[in-house]
């Protein structure tokens, strides 16, 4: 009995090895990009933006995405924080689009919009998005950071 156990174990082992060697070795991080960042018409007084992002699967496996998770600083203000769940497939040496709906968050927001009080005729403002993709259990997770300066009165291509 105790070598029948002995046997089992010892082919459960080498199926996993079997199934850690067929996992990609040569996986790349996708590329994530903003395609626009514009502001648009919210409920009650506090302002709400649209943030586009493109992505590009460098891979010959589909990226299913499962989540994402992002912050979105503006002029050293940490204004926005979100998640989503609702991201498309995209498939293997593919691109695909998201387009996210944010709020800001008020209380962290006080001091951006007491600055741009101060300075009305400013068009442009500089960012940065630190995002974090969920593409599962097998891959790790995609952390993306990006910086530039965007317009939040006029729609914003590609930065």
């Amino acid at each position: 009995m105790n070598r029948f156990i002995h046997i089992i174990l010892i082919s459960i082992f080498g199926f996993f090895l079997a199934g850690c060697a067929a996992l990609q070795t040569d996986y790349e991080t996708p590329t994530v990009s903003i395609t626009s960042f514009k502001a648009i018409p919210g409920e009650g007084v506090i302002p709400q933006f649209e943030i586009g992002l493109h992505i590009i699967n460098p891979n010959r496996s589909a990226l299913d995405l499962k989540g994402i998770a992002y912050t979105i600083n503006l002029d050293g203000h940490n204004l926005l924080t979100g998640v989503s769940n609702k991201l498309p497939k995209i498939e293997a040496y593919g691109e695909g689009d998201v387009l996210l709906k944010a709020s800001v968050d008020f209380f962290n927001s006080i001091g951006f919009f007491a600055d741009l009080a101060k300075n009305q005729k400013r068009e442009t403002f500089a960012y940065s998005l630190d995002a974090k993709l969920d593409v599962g259990t097998l891959h790790q997770i995609i952390r993306v950071s990006k910086k530039g300066k965007i317009s939040l009165f006029h729609s914003t291509q590609n930065q």
